[in-house]
């Protein structure tokens, strides 16, 4: 049976995990979920003992939207927004409960997110997402730097969308039928193989500005797209050993993200103690 995924999303030298194998490395989520479990245990119970006022009580500022993979709803990246705001984040939803809708459509929807947070904030906004949101994330940052400031993309096949198992594959061919019966608000086989997917796809390519961060995290362990797709020339690339699933909500990855974002902030502070005579050059300099 033909896969409805277009073969412009499958570019030469790039193919996903294929068979039983691949699939059982995913199982190891519910180990990599345990280890989360048990570090917000320990977390919460060393906090316990500390005075409620002090310098380890951080406040929240820089705000982070969360976006969830294909299939998945902001549920699956609560442990992650729990472990951020700890660490002095503002973490915001996407509000998206599952992505199997028109990615044009989420796209458009998140971008309207944005804008919200980032005049109630009074600043731009760092996107983090898992899957298919790192790649609607990569798309909007290219769309507009004047929200976003940097994006980590966690298992997002930025270079070949299509590089995915058969599995998901299949769920493709699923949920373009049924939209084809007339169940409305999924993704149709426009969204999979015509100009859809293709615009989806442009958008994800766009250049970043030259202020932007990105970071994208990869495993070659992962069971549901070729790792090789994710390493984005114009990212900071950091290798994980977790399943694709699992990268939701691994401590691992979780610091991980945490290190960029520590990064990207550590960068704003340079450039705002920067004189502006050389910000100018600089920036002069990239054009």
């Amino acid at each position: 049976m033909s896969s409805p995924l277009g073969s412009f999303l499958v570019p030469p030298g790039f193919g996903g995990p294929s068979g039983v194998r691949a699939l059982a490395r995913e199982a190891s989520t519910v180990s990599e979920a345990a280890r989360l479990l048990r570090r917000s245990r320990e977390d919460r119970r060393a906090r316990s003992v500390l005075p409620y006022a002090g310098p380890h009580r951080v406040s929240a500022h820089d705000p982070v939207v969360l976006v969830p993979g294909f299939m998945a709803g902001d549920s699956t990246l609560r442990g992650m927004a729990l472990f951020l705001r700890r660490e002095g984040f503002r973490t915001y939803r996407s509000q998206i409960h599952v992505n199997v809708g028109c990615t044009r459509e989420a796209a458009d929807r998140l971008e309207r997110r944005l804008e919200t947070i980032a005049v109630r904030r009074g600043r731009k906004v760092t996107v983090v997402g898992h899957s298919l949101g790192g790649m609607l994330a990569r798309g909007l940052a290219a769309r507009r730097p004047d929200l976003v400031e940097g994006i980590v993309a966690l298992g997002s096949p930025v270079l070949a969308p299509g590089a995915v198992h058969r599995l998901l594959a299949w769920d493709a061919r699923l949920l373009a039928r049924l939209n084809g019966a007339g169940l409305r608000g999924l993704m149709g086989a426009d969204c999979f193989g015509g100009d859809c997917a293709r615009l989806s796809w442009e958008d994800s390519r766009l250049p970043l500005s030259a202020e932007q961060s990105f970071t994208a995290v990869y495993s070659r362990r992962d069971g549901i797209v070729d790792w090789r797709a994710c390493l984005d020339p114009a990212a900071t690339h950091v290798e994980v050993r977790t399943s694709h699933c699992g990268m939701a909500v691994d401590p691992v990855v979780l610091d991980h993200v945490l290190a960029a974002l520590r990064r990207q902030q550590l960068s704003r502070a340079s450039r705002s103690a920067a004189p502006s005579d050389e910000v100018g050059s600089r920036r002069a300099a990239r054009r």
